[in-house]
């Protein structure tokens, strides 16, 4: 079988459950040998119940054991509670399962099973929660190795994953990977394993050292392919011509005068710069690098209404349609206290089909000046009159290629005379990345960081507490919506795992609604996930701007969210599995507002490493500084520690744990480009074709 072999081609996979794989994105079997997992685990002997106090809760422990009797199923708001009592030795503990009320029949009391789950404190009761049952023999054989764990979809199952990936590598009929798309000087040099063994061995870990050996090397490849694109671009917009010459213009300065606040020193020299550059002959693109809350969004603005002033187009591209709208009643609002003219038109998808049609028009016609949207402005329908400014909002949540299909909607326009028509670009991220990475990682822009916060903002006052305190917190949370104010609540799972400790949104949500009615009548609790379609996604958020919902329990989708400046309190849940740099990020959506505003970190497991992680946090709010410290803490190959999931997302690789390695894949890069620029010697034409897929929507979903 080859990469590009649809799934159905694996024994076992059918075109029912292709279905499943296609829900997950796997649609080939190269898709399927690049869906690596999330996290290994090393199941553990099982465990007796003597001893067992409330400062294991949190713990993931494995224990043989028997159910007393048969266990009872009620329900719970929408949720279906199956709980019991395990038998094991001289001891006891409850057991409590969410939605799984057939394990009543499948459980035969008397019966002997390893249960492993987490372990719970409710009161002074301990009990098991969400425990995955094994017969003996089956737990046997799983304690032998590490077994990965993958990221799921419904209907498809870790069992399903692992067959079909057995089959794929050690079938009759199984994948050739002999062609390495590195040379073996380079493999040599970087002392990097070959690209058939790694991708097998990411699957089938012998052991920790192999695995580790393995992940270096898809991680080189990942940076090494992104690295090698960015340098591409920038040498084709080096010297580029432009036909957009955006001069300096009152209306700007108009503005500025009618904000309610002075702007800091970092973004006046920010925006001097942005400016000179959009009226210079050099085509801009450039990166404005600011932490959370310290005012990237009024230099885009004032980009916008510059660029307007000089009757051209702009485009505003943001993650979410949320965001979207906001960012437009925000520019409409300063314009009319500005008394300037200029209106922003909005573009998203769920906009009615007349409401698209109306608004295509008046881009392509240029009747609209200023266009704020979500994807929808990358589609092939939407073209401009004359496209001057493309700037993405939040770019760690876009790709690079997303970025450049905005950009070509410029070159495409029809106000362009002579020339390339290709458009400045503006890019902004908030998230906090050491100025040494940054230049890598973004090697194709310019860089320009706001290193001041607004004054008068109050900082976050920061809790690192273990899970002891969690009734404490809930009690904090139920005085804050009382007075009128609103939190978040921040689990890093969907739905509850069997493998991993940690909390999980819909469960959670529950669990907080029976919790805090004992504070509260009636309290308005409601999650929050990825998984959720993008308009049920989009209604929440707003449902929660608009303070309709007190508690929002979220996943990190709410990290680029809706600015709520009436919420006061974030708890973040088994904070010990998330990146210092995006706790931060996570910190950023309270404190936008007059009152003072909590961080609660609340972790489940202890060790002198979480504890100085989490302490950094604790003393600062300044991103760069604690991603620079981050930085400092991570060792190199670091496997099993925290990833920045969420964000600059790759697959596999950290930008923190795995700097040296994205050096030098940076080295790497550098060095071919020097030898060959186009890629079109036969010595490198792998490098090339690898290069090409990528570029063309490979595997790698870089979302710089």
């Amino acid at each position: 079988m080859q990469e590009t072999s649809p799934v159905t081609v694996i024994k076992g996979i059918g075109p029912k459950s292709a279905l499943n794989f296609e829900k997950a994105g796997i649609r080939t079997v190269g898709d399927l040998i690049h869906y690596y997992p999330r996290s290994y685990d090393r199941y553990e002997a099982a465990a007796g119940l003597s001893g067992l106090t409330a400062a294991d809760e949190g713990r993931v422990i494995a224990v043989e054991g028997r159910i007393e009797r048969e266990l009872s199923v009620r329900f719970l708001s929408s949720i279906k509670l199956t709980t019991g009592k395990i038998i094991a030795g001289d001891g006891s503990v409850d057991v409590t399962w969410y939605n799984m009320p057939y394990l009543r029949t499948q459980l035969k009391p008397g019966t002997v099973y390893i249960f492993r789950g987490t372990i719970r404190l409710k009161g002074k009761r301990i009990f098991l929660q969400q425990p995955k049952v094994y017969d003996l023999f089956d737990y046997a054989a799983l304690r032998k190795n590490l077994q990965p764990v993958y990221p799921l979809v419904k209907g498809l199952t870790e069992n399903a994953l692992r067959k079909a990936l057995q089959n794929v590598f050690y079938g009759p009929d199984h994948i050739d990977l002999s062609e390495d798309c590195l040379p073996a000087e380079m493999l040599e040099r970087y002392d990097l394993q070959d690209l058939k063994g790694a991708v097998r061995t990411i699957h089938f870990p012998q052991d920790e050292e192999t695995l580790k050996r393995a992940r270096k090397r898809l991680v080189f490849d990942e940076f090494f392919f992104f690295i090698l694109m960015l340098k591409q671009m920038r040498a084709a917009r080096t010297g580029r011509r432009h036909d957009y010459r955006i001069e300096a213009k009152a209306e700007t300065q108009t503005l500025l005068s009618a904000l309610p606040y002075q702007l800091t020193g970092a973004q006046k020299r920010a925006w001097e710069t942005i400016s000179g550059e959009l009226a210079g002959e050099k085509l801009m693109a450039r990166l404005i690098q600011g932490d959370v809350g310290s005012g990237k969004t009024i230099l885009a603005f004032l980009a916008m209404i510059q660029t307007a002033a000089n009757g051209m187009q702009s485009a505003l591209m943001v993650p979410t349609e949320v965001l979207a709208r906001q960012h437009q009643q925000a520019f409409d609002s300063l314009c009319e206290n500005a008394g300037l003219p200029y209106r922003a038109l909005l573009l998203t998808g769920s906009l009615k089909a007349s409401e698209k049609k109306k608004g295509y028009s008046k881009a392509a016609s240029g009747e609209s000046p200023v266009i704020i949207g979500t994807h929808a402005l990358i589609q092939e329908k939407l073209s401009f009159r004359s496209l001057a400014l493309v700037i993405t909002d939040e770019q760690h949540r876009f790709g690079v290629q997303q970025r450049e299909s905005l950009e070509k909607k410029g070159e495409a326009a029809e106000g362009s005379s002579g020339g390339t028509g290709t458009p400045h670009t503006l890019v902004m991220s908030a998230t906090p990345i050491p100025r040494t990475l940054a230049v890598i990682l973004y090697g194709d822009l310019d860089v320009s960081v706001l290193d001041e916060l607004p004054a008068g903002r109050l900082p976050v006052k920061n809790a690192v507490v273990d899970s002891s305190w969690r009734p404490r917190a809930w009690r904090f949370i139920a005085e804050q919506v009382r007075q009128g104010h609103q939190a978040y609540v921040i689990c890093p799972m969907v739905e509850g795992s069997d493998e991993i400790e940690a909390e999980n949104v819909i469960e959670y949500t529950a669990m907080l609604r029976e919790e805090l009615l004992q504070y509260l009548q009636a309290p308005a609790v409601e999650y929050l996930h990825g998984r959720m379609k993008p308009q049920e996604k989009a209604d929440r958020m707003e449902r929660f701007a608009s303070g309709e919902i007190s508690v929002l329990v979220s996943t990190t989708v709410i990290e680029v969210g809706v600015n709520v400046p009436n919420a006061t309190v974030i708890m973040i849940e088994n904070s010990e599995r998330f990146g210092l740099a995006q706790l931060h990020q996570l910190r950023g959506r309270v404190g936008r507002g007059k009152d003072q505003s909590w961080c609660i970190f609340m972790h489940t497991a202890c060790s002198d490493e979480i504890n100085r992680r989490l302490e950094i946090l604790s003393s600062s709010n300044d991103g760069f500084e604690i991603a620079a410290r981050d930085l400092e803490l991570r060792g190199p190959g670091e496997l099993f520690g925290v990833r920045q999931s969420g964000e600059l997302a790759f697959q596999l690789a950290d930008i923190y744990a795995d700097a040296p390695t994205m050096r030098c894949a940076e080295k790497a890069a550098e060095e071919i480009l020097i030898l060959d620029p186009d890629l079109s010697s036969s010595r490198f034409r792998t490098i090339s074709r690898r290069l090409q897929r990528e570029e063309t929507g490979g595997k790698s979903h870089y979302t710089l």
